[in-house]
């Protein structure tokens, strides 16, 4: 792989990875274990013509990001659980209005201000359904701190893609994690832009949203001098003028939702270790990704025939890849630093008679990899 190797953390490098994916505006509060990300944009965004803005708090972190984004620009925040909860209307305003932005969520313990200092994954649950309405959520999941480069990129690109707010979502272990990274310089191609109207589209004619589709219109900045863009926070038409008829509303919760569900396989990403044989399979996401690994390592030297899959994207859920683990093995162990949130959501999808069973920890302490050989061993 070409490119600079660095000794760095999780936070820097999803920096790195917004920069080298077109991110040239932030803004964002300071909140613990996700302020070196703020730190390091703050010093970076000028150096490469970008803006820094640190707000007064998380509300209008969120809205300062979505106005940068109706301007024309590849905007992130960063923040943890209580930052998050703070966004959640303003993320309502990114979704109706389908405005790309990237939000950086370091998980810690909660609920209110929680821990501070410690890991958690206790917001997979707020992260899909944390704002008001039916609507569909992308979130990337990155387990090392190459991953929070590289997914860091991806996240751009899908927000672009299918305009749309996407959730980059790590925890504080992941993020003060040092590893070696090589950070690249992408080529065109890796980089997704949001699609301008096609050329030769007559001003009068052009419209800033389409629900006839299950992809979304071309976005020209707002305010630009050729096309005429407008929004709200209500559901609107293809102009963007209100119209909260019963049959445009239908319409649009089902296109919100259907733009993203509907294009689960390009947006679902997940790593496969030792499926081909495997009896027992861990199904995680995140910082339980490498004590499940471990686990998994050990098993095999004892000739337990387990195997891991590892859910790059959680939202939307990786249900083709889930289904096929369900359906070929015996045992499913999920391991997660919380009560279970994504364990009942792979429930949701065994019709298969598969046990599934939970390891879990949420006193702020890491998984081991001996609580989850235990957890298996006493499940068998």
């Amino acid at each position: 792989m070409n490119g600079e190797k660095r000794f760095i953390e999780g936070n820097i490098a999803i920096v790195e990875g917004a920069l080298a994916a077109g991110a040239r505006f932030y803004a964002g509060y300071p909140i613990s274990p996700s302020s070196e990300i703020a730190e390091y944009s703050s010093q970076m965004m000028p150096k490469v013509g970008g803006i820094y803005v640190q707000m007064e708090d998380e509300i209008s972190s969120m809205a300062a990001l979505l106005g940068a984004s109706v301007a024309g620009k590849k905007v992130y925040t960063a923040t943890s659980g209580p930052g998050i909860s703070l966004m959640q209307e303003n993320l309502g305003l990114g979704i109706m209005s389908e405005i790309p932005a990237v939000i950086i969520d370091v998980q810690r313990s909660g609920p209110s201000t929680g821990a501070a200092t410690k890991p958690a994954q206790g917001d997979m649950m707020q992260v899909r359904w944390g704002t008001h309405g039916d609507h569909s959520i992308i979130a990337l999941s990155p387990a090392s701190v190459q991953e929070c480069f590289d997914l860091t990129v991806c996240a751009f690109n899908f927000a672009e893609k299918y305009r749309t707010p996407v959730y980059l979502v790590t925890d504080e272990s992941i993020g003060h994690l040092r590893e070696t990274v090589t950070i690249r310089t992408l080529a065109p191609d890796e980089v997704i832009d949001r699609r301008k109207p096609d050329k030769g589209t007559v001003p009068e004619m052009f419209r800033p949203y389409n629900y006839d589709t299950d992809m979304p219109a071309a976005m020209p900045p707002f305010g630009s001098d050729e096309y005429l863009s407008r929004t709200t926070g209500s559901t609107h038409d293809e102009k963007g003028e209100f119209c909260p008829t019963p049959e445009n509303i239908n319409r649009i919760t089902h296109y919100l939702t259907n733009k993203i569900e509907a294009h689960a396989d390009d947006i679902c990403m997940t790593k496969k270790f030792f499926l081909d044989d495997a009896e027992i399979v861990f199904i995680a996401y995140g910082c339980a990704v490498r004590s499940a690994k471990s686990a998994l390592e050990r098993l095999r030297e004892e000739g337990v025939k387990a195997g891991l899959l590892q859910l790059q994207t959680v939202w939307p859920f990786p249900e083709k890849e889930v289904r096929k683990v369900l359906s070929s093995v015996k045992m499913t162990v999920v391991p997660e630093l919380n009560l279970g949130q994504i364990a009942g959501e792979i429930q949701k999808y065994n019709d298969y008679g598969c046990k599934i069973v939970r390891a879990n920890r949420v006193d702020g302490n890491l998984i081991t990899p001996e609580e989850i050989m235990q957890t298996v061993k006493e499940a068998m």
